[in-house]
């Protein structure tokens, strides 16, 4: 397919992560002609593997809550087995520098009762949001206007539980609590099923893992679409005349009834609408800005860290590492530790500076064993060349109330899918899937009715 030879089809599906394929799989089960138009040079989005030691590990999404039904439903058609993350043994955590080993004496006494004021506060003002439709909460508008860190402050929060807060927000965010709004804050807690599901290993967010990697989740939807994706195509212009669309890019035009965009609102604005998307839209493109979130991959001949009691997971309000998790693939070796990094301190630097900053913390959290690594890699989401940015939004303060309403909403024949865009278990795998599968129960209405 070129340029001279272009093609006719239903729907054209922009994106080829787990939005993208689900939409296009639903539409094409049920006999429609879709094509899946990828702009980098590979599927996925967000899922993306990479190798340490030999072993596959998720440089993107990684984990799957036991309520994530859709992402369960779609293992078990490709067979996909799943395993718990690793938890046994006890924790380690570094605040300002001091390191103790997780007990009930790890925090003192008085930060754990603010913590716990804290989060109950919080969660309290999460529980009144609507799910759907957050904006239209009588208080929307207050609770837009200031930043999780301008609420933390105004709850005088001690300077240990910020310094948790702050955890949290990269992790989720990719983002410190003074640069994310608090009711972005919020409604991603709600619709994720609140605080402690959120931070929650067993029957939280964290439970399990797919074994291998999850890339096996998109590659089996590759499969099933056969000769309908074309990868290395960047989406150029999508124009609207009458009743179909054309979809342009470098190498290939495609006349379509509908298209389904599934990149993120920021990552939309490198597409050129004719006629132009209404202005709040390019407002949304503008707004919506992505955290930056990198992982590291440290290797080691056998998971050290359980002969001594530790579970691997560690939690540290250092520069540059903040969470590990252990994510050895057989308890024999090699362990494999995952190393969540904030990227002002680590994207900058190059690989050996990158691994050297990881390593020197690993020993601070796991002792003279982890300056002995086999092997390391790492992924950096911020300098993703093609959509950089991590997995959620960190919207400043008044974007959810101004251009919220129109994250989803379509334009003419334009619809929109994405995990952002997903009322429940929003920024998850199991959030896209659900976005994908509107967007297309959405097209498909409209190709049945003929609107």
């Amino acid at each position: 397919m070129n340029s001279a030879d272009p093609r006719s089809v239903d729907v054209v599906v922009v994106g080829a992560g787990l939005a993208g394929l689900t939409a296009a799989d639903q539409l094409s089960r049920a006999g429609r002609d879709v094509v899946v138009v990828e702009g980098r040079d590979r599927i996925g989005g967000r899922i993306h593997t990479v190798e340490v030691a030999g072993f596959p590990v998720d440089a993107g999404a990684t984990w799957v809550a036991p309520g994530h039904q859709a992402v369960r439903d779609l293992a078990r058609r490709f067979d996909c087995k799943f395993v718990p993350q690793f938890q046994p043994g006890k924790g380690v955590m570094s605040f300002g520098g001091k390191r103790r080993i997780e007990s009930a004496m790890s925090m003192a006494p008085w930060v754990m009762i603010d913590l716990t004021r804290i989060m109950n506060d919080l969660q309290k003002l999460v529980d009144g949001i609507p799910v759907s439709s957050p904006w239209e909460h009588h208080d929307a508008a207050r609770l837009d206007s200031m930043s999780l860190g301008e609420w933390l402050t105004a709850k005088h929060a001690l300077k240990d539980t910020r310094k948790f807060m702050n955890m949290f927000s990269l992790v989720h965010w990719g983002a410190p609590v003074g640069e994310v709004s608090l009711f972005n804050v919020m409604r991603y807690i709600k619709n994720l099923g609140g605080i402690e599901h959120m931070l929650a290993v067993e029957g939280g967010d964290q439970q399990d893992r797919v074994l291998g990697t999850t890339h096996t989740l998109v590659s089996g939807l590759a499969d099933a679409l056969e000769g309908r994706l074309l990868v290395g195509s960047p989406v150029e212009r999508i124009t609207t005349t009458g009743d179909h669309v054309v979809v342009e890019t470098g190498k290939h035009i495609i006349e379509a009834q509908y298209v389904i965009v599934t990149a993120s609102p920021t990552h939309r604005s490198t597409i050129e609408f004719t006629p132009a998307l209404p202005e709040r839209h390019y407002g949304l493109s503008r707004s919506w800005r992505l955290g930056a979130l990198s992982k590291a991959f440290v290797a080691y001949d056998r998971p050290f860290w359980r002969d001594e009691g530790l579970s691997g997971e560690g939690m540290s309000d250092d520069e540059t590492v903040f969470l590990t998790f252990d994510v050895s693939p057989r308890a024999d070796g090699p362990g494999v530790l995952m190393v969540f990094c904030d990227g002002r301190a680590f994207d900058a630097y190059d690989k050996d500076e990158r691994r050297d900053r990881v390593v020197r913390h690993l020993v601070h959290l796991y002792g003279e064993s982890a300056r002995h690594s086999i092997d390391y890699t790492d992924f950096s989401w911020g300098n993703d060349s093609f959509a950089p940015g991590g997995p959620n939004p960190a919207v400043g303060p008044k974007t959810w109330t101004t251009f919220g309403p129109f994250l989803r909403e379509p334009v003419g024949r334009v619809h929109w899918a994405g995990t952002e865009t997903a009322d429940e278990t929003s920024g998850s795998m199991n959030g896209a899937i659900l976005s994908g599968e509107r967007a297309a129960t959405e097209v498909a209405a409209r190709l049945d009715t003929g609107q």
